[in-house]
C-alpha cells in the first residue's frame, strides 16, 4: 500500500467509524423522541407520527403493536430524509466531483468536513426530534468523503491495480461496520464525562456516542490537512495499461460513446441495487427489534459481525479474485448473495413464535449473505465506473491528455456515485412502507425476487477484464 493509499484508507476509517456508530441507535432514539415529545401536540414528532398513522390506517390496519409499526415507518423517514441529503448527492455529488476537478481532490474534501463537524455539534445538543433531523439532513449534504476518496484513489492507480485500490474503500467500510455499531451502542450507556456535564447543557440522550463521532470527525479533519497531497493530475507510477491477469490479454480499445454507455448502465445498476439494498439494510434493526426485541448492544453486535465476515471477504477473496472474474462478475455474484439472504429473512418470521432458535439462525445466515454483498457490490461497479474514466497522459509531457468532460474522473465518479445515493435516498421509506403495509415476510420477498431480476440483468457487465461487453 503506498503512502496516498494509506493516507486515504486511515481517513476513511475515521470517517467511517464515526458514520457507523449511530446506525444501531436508531430504534430507541425514535422511542426516547417520542416518550419525550408525544405530549406536545404541535411538535414535529407528534405531527409526523399522526401523519405516519393516518397514511398506515387507509392501507393497513395491524393487529397488535401498531406504535411499532409506525416506530418503523417513522425510522425510514429519518433514514430517507439523511440519505435524500447525502443524495442531493443526486444533485450535489456531480458538483462535488466537477469542484474536484477544476479546485483539487483535497480543497474540496477539507470543505465537506466543516458540514460533517457541523453535523455532530448538532446531534449532540439535540433535544427535539426536529434538531435531531436537522443533523442529520447537514450530515447528509457534507458527505463527500467517500466519493472524494475513490477519486484520489483513482488518480494514483493504473487500470490494472484500480480494483485493488478501491478496494480499500470496501475494506474501512468493513472495519467499521465491525467496531462502530458495537461501540455506539456500548458509549450509549455510559454518562456524560463530567467537563461536558459542568457545562450544564441540555444534551441528546445519547451525546456520548455523538461526542465520539464529533471527536473522530475533526481528528480526520486534522490528519487530512497535515498528511494528505492533492492528486489531481497525478501521473501513476505505472503506465496506465489494463492487462488481464489471467490472459495477459490487452484490452478492447473502447470508444467515448461506448465508454459513456458503460457508465449509463452502471449508474443505473447503482442506483437499482442500492435502493433494494439499502431498504433492507436499514429495516434489518427494525425487524430485530419488532420480531425479537433487541437492544443496542444486541443491534450492534448483528451489525459488526456482518462488518467483520465483509472485511474478511475483502481483504481474503475479493482483492485477489477480482483481477480474475472480473468487476461485474464480482458485482453480480454479490447481487445473487443478497437475493439468499433475503430469500432467508423471507421464511425468518414465521419461526419466531413457534422455533425462535431456527429464527435466529435464519437472520445469521442472512447475515452472512449480506456480507458477502457488502463485500463485493459497490466497490466492484465502482472500480468498473473508475476504468472508463481514464483519460491518460501526454508522453512528451507528462501532462494529463484532453478529456472528454463526461469521462473526467471526478464528475464522471460524482454521477455515479449520486445515482446509488438516489436509491439509498428512496430504499428505506419504501422498504419500510412496504414493511408496515404487507409485513417483513412480503417486503423480503419481493426484494428477493427484485434482486434476482438485477443479477439475471447483469450479464452485459460480468465479462473478463479485457472482453468486449
Amino acid at each position: 500500500m503506498g503512502k496516498v493509499e494509506r493516507i486515504v484508507f486511515l481517513s476513511l476509517v475515521l470517517d467511517l467509524f464515526a458514520f457507523t456508530i449511530p446506525l444501531p441507535l436508531f430504534p430507541r432514539i425514535i422511542e426516547w423522541y417520542t416518550v419525550r415529545e408525544i405530549s406536545d401536540p404541535n411538535g414535529l414528532l407528534s405531527r409526523t407520527l399522526r401523519f405516519v398513522s393516518a397514511v398506515r390506517g387507509i392501507f393497513y390496519k395491524p393487529l397488535q403493536n401498531s406504535q411499532r409499526w409506525d416506530v418503523v415507518f417513522l425510522g425510514g423517514l429519518m433514514g430517507s430524509a439523511f440519505s435524500i441529503c447525502s443524495t442531493l448527492q443526486f444533485l450535489v455529488s456531480p458538483h462535488i466531483g466537477s469542484l474536484s476537478d477544476t479546485y483539487g481532490r483535497r480543497n474540496v474534501l477539507l470543505i465537506t468536513m466543516i458540514g460533517n463537524i457541523l453535523s455532530a455539534l448538532v446531534w449532540i445538543q439535540s433535544t427535539t426530534f426536529a434538531s435531531y433531523m436537522l443533523s442529520r439532513i447537514i450530515g447528509g449534504l457534507s458527505e463527500g468523503n467517500v466519493q472524494l476518496a475513490t477519486a484520489i484513489l483513482s488518480d494514483i492507480s493504473t487500470p490494472r491495480n484500480r480494483s485493488k485500490a478501491l478496494a480499500h474503500v470496501g475494506i474501512a467500510f468493513a472495519i467499521c461496520f465491525c467496531i462502530g455499531p458495537p461501540i455506539g451502542a456500548y458509549f450509549a450507556s455510559r454518562p456524560v464525562p463530567l467537563f461536558v456535564g459542568a457545562l450544564q447543557m441540555e444534551l441528546n440522550v445519547y451525546a456520548v456516542p455523538a461526542l465520539l463521532t464529533l471527536v473522530l470527525l475533526i481528528a480526520e479533519t486534522l490528519f487530512l490537512t497535515v498528511a494528505l497531497p492533492e492528486t489531481r493530475n497525478t501521473q501513476p507510477d505505472k503506465p496506465a495499461v489494463h492487462v488481464n491477469e489471467k490472459s495477459n490479454a490487452a484490452p478492447a480499445v473502447r470508444s467515448v460513446q461506448e465508454r459513456t454507455e458503460i457508465l449509463r448502465v452502471l449508474r443505473k445498476l447503482h442506483f437499482l441495487f442500492l435502493g433494494i439494498f439499502s431498504g433492507v439494510e436499514f429495516t434489518l434493526t427494525f425487524l430485530t427489534f419488532d420480531l425479537f426485541d433487541w437492544n443496542n448492544k444486541q443491534n450492534g453486535a448483528l451489525i459488526g459481525s456482518i462488518g467483520i465476515i465483509s472485511a474478511l471477504l475483502q481483504g481474503g477473496y475479493v482483492r485477489r479474485v477480482i483481477s480474475k472474474v472480473g468487476e461485474g462478475k464480482m458485482a453480480q455474484r454479490g447481487v445473487s448473495s443478497c437475493a439468499l439472504g433475503l430469500v432467508f429473512l423471507t421464511i425468518l418470521p414465521h419461526f419466531v413464535s413457534t422455533q425462535p432458535k431456527i429464527a435466529v439462525g435464519l437472520l445469521r445466515a442472512a447475515a452472512v449473505c449480506l456480507a458477502f454483498t457488502s463485500a463485493t457490490v459497490v466497490s466492484s461497479l465502482t472500480a468498473h465506473a473508475s476504468l472508463q474514466c481514464d483519460e491518460g497522459f501526454d508522453k512528451d509531457t507528462g501532462k494529463p491528455a484532453a478529456v472528454y468532460p463526461e469521462l473526467a474522473k471526478g464528475k464522471a465518479l460524482g454521477e455515479f456515485r449520486s445515482s446509488g445515493q438516489l436509491g439509498r435516498a428512496i430504499g428505506p421509506l419504501l422498504a419500510c412502507a412496504s414493511y408496515w403495509t404487507f409485513g417483513p415476510s412480503v417486503t423480503y420477498g419481493v426484494s428477493a425476487i427484485a434482486m434476482l431480476t438485477l443479477s439475471a440483468s447483469m450479464k452485459t457487465v460480468a465479462v473478463l477484464p479485457g472482453k468486449s461487453s
